[in-house]
């Protein structure tokens, strides 16, 4: 993706924070034609160790895996908050709108998991990160269910080999910034996280700073 300098993730824990913030994916193979195939799903990030490993799974009648299997080599693309920005934020009138966002590009070898125990750990970590409860209901479902639902679903491991983070928070206009850390801070559930990713890079600290100055 196109990342200019000032937009580039500098720490690995913001990488690792967003993918599990906001685990749904894109995962993008070449399928049998030479053409994208895009699956959307969660996937769980195993660990903190490099390089990142994912997890996930897909109906068996989705071809996915079958292309995953034929030609390892993938991408995932994964959305942060994004939002709007209005040009008011800005001292002056020459400006334009624009729009902020984070994103996670990566490109990734996969392996096909298809062993009935080896399924069934990875599911109990996807619910885990999504509704640990549920765990006491899948176990209660009896062998037989579960072995019928884990012969419907092929797992892979996606190992991370190149990753790039985009955080587009308008870094570069710090004459900004305080108008526009206040008008997100106001705004949807997608405004006050990118308010927040504000204040873990310092953006608004520096524009108080820049003001004081």
């Amino acid at each position: 993706m196109y990342l200019p300098p000032q937009f580039k993730a500098q720490d690995p824990a913001h990488v690792r924070e967003l993918l599990r913030a906001y685990p749904f994916a894109s995962l993008i193979s070449n399928d049998d034609a030479g053409l994208p195939y895009v699956t959307h799903l969660p996937l769980h990030l195993q660990g903190d160790s490099e390089p990142l490993v994912l997890l996930g799974h897909v109906a068996k009648p989705n071809p996915h895996w079958r292309y995953l299997q034929a030609r390892a080599t993938a991408v995932l693309t994964f959305m942060g908050p994004h939002a709007y920005m209005s040009p008011k934020v800005y001292p002056d009138l020459a400006r334009v709108p624009t729009w902020n966002y984070l994103a996670i590009h990566c490109t990734v070898q996969a392996r096909i998991i298809d062993e009935a125990q080896a399924k069934d750990r990875l599911l109990k970590k996807l619910i885990g990160d999504h509704e640990p409860p549920y765990a006491k209901q899948w176990r209660a479902l009896g062998e037989d269910y579960q072995g019928k639902m884990l012969a419907g679903i092929v797992g892979f491991e996606l190992v991370v080999t190149q990753l790039e983070c985009k955080l587009k928070l308008n870094q570069h206009r710090p004459e900004a910034h305080a108008a526009m850390h206040a008008a997100y801070a106001q705004g949807n559930e997608n405004e006050r996280a990118l308010a927040l990713w504000m204040d873990k890079l310092g953006l608004q600290t520096q524009a108080t700073q820049t003001a004081q100055e």
